[in-house]
């Protein structure tokens, strides 16, 4: 759950903006004060300490999805910003009001792509630092292996592209031009794309065929509306931390459609993915 960044306590926006530096910052538990984590640095081969706040500004940014525990394989766990985190730490840099929220929204990068063959190449700006998948690829379960593997990842950006492509939500943070083209503004010529706005609905439309009813809705909201997990869980009224399971599974049939190499999941987990959807469950088991 994400609120307005002046929510958060003084203590909390130090911790949000330490921990949404470049790559390398963390916090962790501190070993001698139970009552707060101490900030770390990484330079390097070393690792600066950068003081401490209270451990209830942690759990603030844990509860607003904007920092999560990590376990590595060895040693203590370590807190470190989600992608919602990066973001909301760039409107705080930028203050407050319309330039903030929309520099909370400015990591674009450009993707080419071909929609179909013969097409004309067009160049996609797309928000990088939306997506929740990124975050979630970043993050390690108990086990050490990542909460969303290379080919869920692979296959949600994928649904992801085609949904910005098609124009499927309401406001879609895109913006098309034809490779080579000049400037940024809006699609430079709505009638040339429209072959590809229809062709990416369509694989939109098979996607979401292929995934079933069970895991569509799930995709479009964490793929389309870059919900997080815990938006999820609350909106549904799932147990907490049920989505990321299910979301594992969606994403895997998602792959299988795609034809993307999908690690083995042992009979366990194929066993409660045939019930589910046998008995046609609305929420996860």
């Amino acid at each position: 759950m994400t609120r307005h960044v002046e929510n958060l306590s003084a203590a909390g926006q130090r911790l949000l903006l330490h921990l949404a530096q470049a790559e390398g910052a963390f916090a962790q538990a501190s070993v001698d004060d139970a009552g707060h984590v101490a900030l770390y640095a990484r330079r390097g081969a070393t690792t600066l300490g950068a003081g401490r706040v209270p451990i209830a500004a942690a759990e603030r940014l844990v509860a607003e999805d904007l920092a999560c525990w990590e376990r590595p394989s060895r040693g203590r766990r370590l807190l470190v910003a989600t992608g919602a985190g990066h973001a909301r730490a760039a409107r705080l840099r930028a203050g407050d009001g319309a330039e903030g929220f929309q520099a909370q929204h400015r990591d674009l990068v450009e993707r080419v792509e071909r929609p179909a063959a013969g097409d004309e190449a067009r160049r996609l700006r797309v928000n990088a630092a939306e997506s929740p998948l990124q975050s979630l690829a970043r993050r390690r379960g108990r086990c050490g292996t990542p909460l969303v593997d290379a080919a869920g990842l692979e296959a949600g950006e994928r649904l992801r592209r085609d949904i910005t492509m098609g124009q499927l939500l309401p406001s879609v943070s895109a913006r098309w031009h034809p490779v080579g083209g000049q400037g940024s503004g809006g699609m430079r010529d709505p009638a040339s794309a429209s072959d590809a706005v229809i062709a990416a609905r369509q694989r939109v439309r098979r996607a979401m065929k292929a995934v079933g009813p069970e895991f569509a809705d799930l995709l479009f909201d964490v793929c389309g509306f870059l919900k997080g997990l815990e938006t999820v869980e609350r909106e549904r009224g799932w147990p907490a931390r049920s989505a990321k399971l299910v979301l594992g599974m969606a994403l895997a049939r998602l792959a299988e459609h795609y034809g993307l190499a999908v690690e083995a999941r042992g009979p366990a987990r194929a066993r409660s993915l045939r019930l589910w959807r046998d008995e046609g469950t609305a929420a996860p088991i």
